[in-house]
């Protein structure tokens, strides 16, 4: 019987976000705990755990997982216990055949720029020279010593995500096909100096998903392994950020290297189409008003599913001005908010201060009158079966406008953040959402338009507007005349 080690360490950073992470942020589960949680989710884990279970004849040896929302930097002290107990975790079950470990891959500390690079070294020193493999959110940050340390990356292949589960499941069946030996990985890596946002990235309809094709037909093809278009996670300012092709194939390094040039040289004679178009404030809420049913208004500059701070009160002003006349639902993070809704209780009148409580350089707080409509201090669960937690919660209602208040960020992407408060999102004229894209699955089919709205935020996909300080330079769209490290017709 073969003894596979799993572990899982998650979360996204955004470095222009002031607020950050700690520890009690995350979710950390050990030994079964781990598994008791992530099975039956729709989590790059639970696909895993599911090949392993239907292959027969593997003992899966649990560890720890942890994630956490997307935010800003990890506090030091925090991220070395997070990093100190999972590795410790990993060598009290050294004695295993592979290893399966999850990752998103975009995760930065404030004095650690690459916590996955030295994750897995750490975790490839302390289990030896067996079969290695790690999935990863197609945003994370590509480094030397995170490849170095993995016989194999695997990726995913959809934006807005959906594939989580079924990269697990890739993931894990390469796993076994190492512990055979019937394969040696050779891995290619072309490094592009570009940055990507907009809707061509949208693998079902934009040019982005020709290059995904691409990497699945390796996949699918006699000797390809894994293949992935990495395109990094634009809000995580560290030395290494970068968009990258990685081609796994089985002993081929001639053949991985001609395709992560050939799939390279198709993302940057096309990089001038994954630049954002971004719809002013005025002119959103202009098309609102003229669009029968529901409007979706994307606040990617503000998405906690980015790692932004959850604070703004951008669109918040605008939907009070007299030029929206519709209903409306927005959310805020903003604990003193909270704490006062709860001080006066549900059914009270108050004037509260909205926003700009976690990132005070962008935003300022705004006074609001509005009606405490509902308290409720409890968990819910995402659309892929792991749990949310915001804290406690308030409803206010402004007027029409109704705004859900959180002690702490959640992922504002799916609708049973709203559905578990009472709010269905179809009732309203507008939704505000804070995430570029991952929301289209859950809002397409209800959506009459869908407006990317241009306002201020730590994860703007308007990129010159941010201060970078790290990230690989010269690079597109930062700069002028960057040039890519291989030959290309323009």
């Amino acid at each position: 019987m073969k003894r596979i080690l799993i572990a899982e360490l998650k979360q996204e950073t955004s470095t222009f976000n002031p607020e950050k992470t700690r520890y009690e942020n995350f979710q950390v589960h050990f030994g079964d705990d781990m598994l008791s949680t992530l099975r039956g989710t729709r989590t790059e884990m639970a696909g895993a755990l599911d090949v392993f279970a239907e292959v027969g004849g593997i003992e899966v040896v649990p560890t720890m997982a942890a994630w956490s929302v997307s935010g800003g930097l990890i506090d030091t002290e925090d991220l070395e216990r997070l990093l100190g107990e999972l590795i410790s975790s990993v060598r009290e079950h050294a004695n295993v055949d592979g290893a399966y470990i999850c990752l998103h891959g975009a995760m930065a500390g404030e004095d650690e720029g690459d916590p996955e690079g030295r994750l897995m070294s750490d975790i490839r020193e302390s289990l030896g020279t067996i079969p290695i493999v790690a999935s990863l959110d197609l945003h994370a940050i590509i480094t030397d010593r995170l490849v170095t340390a993995t016989d194999l990356l695997v990726p995913y292949h959809t934006y807005p995500h959906v594939d989580q589960y079924e990269t697990g499941e890739r993931a894990a069946r390469n796993l076994l096909v190492l512990l055979e030996g019937s394969a040696t990985p050779t891995t290619a890596r072309v490094e592009l100096p570009m940055l990507v946002r907009g809707d061509e990235l949208i693998t079902a309809t934009g040019r982005f998903g020709e290059a995904i094709r691409m990497c699945q037909q390796i996949e699918s093809s006699p000797g390809g392994l894994a293949a992935g278009v990495i395109i990094g996670n634009a809000f995580t300012d560290v030395p290494a950020l970068q968009s990258n092709v990685l081609v796994a194939t089985d002993n081929d390094p001639d053949r991985a290297r001609q395709e992560a040039e050939r799939i390279g040289r198709f993302m940057w004679q096309n990089r001038r189409l994954f630049v954002a178009e971004l719809i002013s404030l005025e002119e959103s809420i202009r098309l609102a008003g003229e669009t029968d049913g529901l409007t979706v208004f994307s606040d990617a500059a503000d998405a906690t599913a980015s790692g932004a701070s959850g604070d703004s009160n951008a669109i918040l002003k605008g939907l009070l001005r007299p030029e929206f006349q519709g209903t409306a639902i927005v959310s805020i993070v903003d604990a003193p908010a909270v704490l006062k809704a709860f001080e006066a209780g549900v059914g009270t009148t108050i004037d509260v201060q909205l926003g700009g409580t976690r990132d005070p350089g962008r935003f300022t707080p705004l006074t609001v009158t509005t009606t405490v409509e509902k308290l409720s201090d409890e968990t819910f669960v995402y659309e892929n079966g792991t749990t949310g937690d915001g804290g406690r919660t308030a409803v206010l209602r402004a007027g029409k406008i109704h705004v859900m208040v959180t002690e702490r960020p959640i992922f504002v992407v799916g609708r049973n953040v709203f559905l578990v408060q009472g709010l269905d999102p179809q009732d309203y004229d507008v939704v505000v959402v804070k995430s570029p894209n991952g929301f289209r699955p859950h809002y397409e089919s209800i959506a009459s338009r869908i407006v990317p709205v241009d306002v201020p935020g730590s994860t703007s996909a308007n990129l010159k507007s941010l201060p970078f300080e790290h990230c690989v330079r010269p690079i597109f769209p930062l700069d002028d005349n960057v040039t890519p490290p291989f030959d290309v017709d323009e």
